[in-house]
């Protein structure tokens, strides 16, 4: 299996569909944004909840992506489509459950994240819809997975571009009523973001159906198995447990954005959507790799994932440092596209121009903690990750955003300084080859 993939046939799939992703986000925030900016900044905390909510779907999923690449890599199917069913029933059953816990709970989590009292109603009516569905988004994740380990990515690009144009068609129904239909605001755009994942839903479920080589038993015992849900959670929690800790300590730091008030607020939320395209390179890149290297490692190939992981950061690295300096010089009618406020325009271009310090530092993160995942070493990123971000990026982003009043710039230094110390940590990981001992399928066939 391995001998097939290709890190550019994995990659430009996945570098597409984090594009449209990211489009479908700037879409929503440029829509809103002529609606009110108060609504762009309710949207922008209330997302930052809901991605808590994703990393913690990402204990499934991320599991059920290393075991199956790992067992498929071993020609091991039989073994992957038991894992891939029963990824679906737990994460099924994750979601729902936190799906109610957000539903129940939104007015409180929204109070504690020092929401202004302008904003509550529109991220408590998001809040409300997208986190009372995010089962759905629990479930593609986990669909995402499945079909990605086998190295099916142009379906999920697919996915996601049927879904990106039904959330876009349906923004425009409920901000713009055209054909004199009701202007929905918010609200409306919360319902659009959730009938559009769940009709992508349906469909990875066909494709899902189509593709596999063996047929995801979902009704047999072995779909329940306590066995392989402890086998997802080993790996997945490790997993997760460094988005965990990254997802808290931007909720953290947002909490001290909303200190400097609601333009600081909003020029976060244009900057952070700019910068999703400098960085979904290196993303893409990380995912494609982790494919690679879970398929190597599965089929005892350590060499080869090896010198795959040091390839693909190089590469990373340079496409990330020249994306950052093109926005950088471009940043003004980036801006423009989205507000008129000069004050965002001039404090997000210095955010830009700031970027092009952070992002090759992000980039070794993105590539090689894939690849230890992949390999199963999982535990050793989480704790730099909580040991960075808890220790250095939350302390020295209010030390010198809030204590020494740089703002959102001293924040931005904040987060480059974590993400350099993180990434060599990981990359003399990396080249110590401790990770070649974790191979997860190794063990299990030597117990």
């Amino acid at each position: 299996m391995a001998k097939k993939l290709s890190l550019f046939a994995l990659t430009w799939p996945i570098f597409i569909e984090l594009t449209l992703h990211m489009l479908t986000g700037n879409a929503d925030t440029f829509m809103l944004s002529h609606y009110t900016d108060e609504a762009v900044a309710a949207v922008g905390v209330a997302n930052q909840l809901l991605f808590m909510v994703v990393v913690m779907f990402g204990f499934i999923a991320t599991g059920t992506s290393i075991l199956i690449a790992q067992y498929a890599g071993a020609n091991d199917e039989k073994t992957a489509s038991y894992i891939g069913a029963t990824s679906i029933w737990a994460n099924l059953l994750f979601g729902v459950v936190l799906s109610v816990a957000l539903w129940i709970g939104s007015d409180y989590l929204l109070q504690v994240m020092n929401v202004p009292n302008e904003l509550m109603a529109d991220a408590r009516a998001y809040l409300w819809i997208v986190g009372g569905f995010s089962f759905v988004q629990a479930l593609i994740m986990t669909l995402g997975a499945i079909l990605r380990s086998y190295g099916f990515t142009r379906d999920m690009m697919n996915i996601t571009i049927g879904v990106n144009i039904l959330n876009i068609i349906g923004n425009y129904f409920v901000l713009f009523g055209p054909f004199g239909l009701p202007v929905l605001g918010v609200e409306g755009v919360a319902w659009s973001t959730t009938i559009s994942r769940m009709i992508g839903l349906v469909i990875g479920f066909l494709l899902i159906m189509k593709r596999l080589p063996y047929p995801l038993p979902l009704l047999s015992k072995e779909a329940f198995s306590f066995a392989y849900v402890k086998q997802l959670l080993k790996i997945g929690i490790p997993s997760a447990g460094e988005h965990v800790a990254y997802n808290t300590s931007q909720l953290v730091i947002t909490y001290f954005i909303t200190m400097l008030g609601t333009e600081a607020l909003t020029t976060r939320v244009y900057t952070q959507n700019i910068m999703m395209f400098i960085f979904l390179f290196s993303v893409a890149i990380g995912q494609g790799t982790q494919i690679i290297v879970g398929h190597l490692v599965g089929a005892q190939r350590f060499d080869e994932a090896y010198a795959r992981c040091l390839k693909s950061l190089r590469l990373a690295v340079i496409i990330s440092f020249t994306a950052a300096a093109l926005f950088s010089l471009f940043s003004d009618q980036l801006f423009s596209i989205f507000t008129s406020n000069k004050w965002m325009i001039e404090t997000g271009g210095t955010l830009i121009l700031l970027t092009m310090l952070l992002e090759p530092g992000r980039s070794f993160n993105l590539v090689i903690i894939n690849s230890l995942r992949a390999a199963g070493d999982v535990k050793f990123p989480v704790y730099i990750g909580v040991a960075s971000m808890w220790g250095i990026s939350i302390p020295l982003a209010y030390l010198l955003g809030i204590s020494f009043d740089l703002g959102l710039v001293g924040i931005w230094l904040a987060f480059a300084a974590d993400e350099w110390i993180r990434g060599l940590l990981v990359y003399w990981r990396w080249k110590s080859n401790v990770w070649r001992t974790k191979s997860f399928v190794k063990k299990e066939a030597t117990a």
